[in-house]
């Protein structure tokens, strides 16, 4: 089991543990964005929101981020899943909080944008009711209207 909390620094080595295992497991290298050393500064401080899907042992197994762009159309980020912990819905929850989240705040368009090499990411996004809208320099841009 697990549950959809806002990020709490206490979790916050946790949480780049989640991300690098994600990655390493997807075959990227394992580098570390930016915005994540400041959860505070460039999500709740923006105005905007970073939630953990954290397990029954208070462990980080995965992270959505948003980025609101305009008063109705807001960004994903950062929507990575442990490894071992993949297909037990939590990619679900996090975006289910998300899209609450954004249809709360009267976001009516999410996106999203991942680079060709994430194979998962399309079947997800296209089960989830996202559409492509762009393709190019080796990344695809989707879109939902909530």
């Amino acid at each position: 089991m697990f549950k959809i909390i806002p990020f709490q620094p206490k979790y916050r080595d946790d949480m780049i543990f989640c991300l690098l295992a994600a990655k390493d497991a997807l075959g990227k290298a394992p580098r570390l964005s930016e915005d994540l050393l400041d959860i505070q500064g460039n999500y709740f401080d923006q105005n905007d929101m970073f939630w953990i899907a954290v397990n029954d042992n208070d462990r980080v197994v995965g992270m959505i981020g948003t980025n609101t762009v305009s008063a109705t159309d807001m960004w994903l980020k950062r929507l990575y899943v442990k490894p071992e912990m993949k297909r037990k819905g939590i990619a679900s929850s996090l975006l289910a909080a998300v899209e609450d989240y954004a249809q709360a705040k009267g976001i009516t368009t999410l996106h999203t944008r991942f680079s060709d090499d994430y194979t998962e990411a399309p079947r997800f996004y296209a089960a989830k009711g996202f559409m492509e809208v762009g393709h190019g320099d080796g990344a695809r841009h989707l879109v939902k209207t909530i």
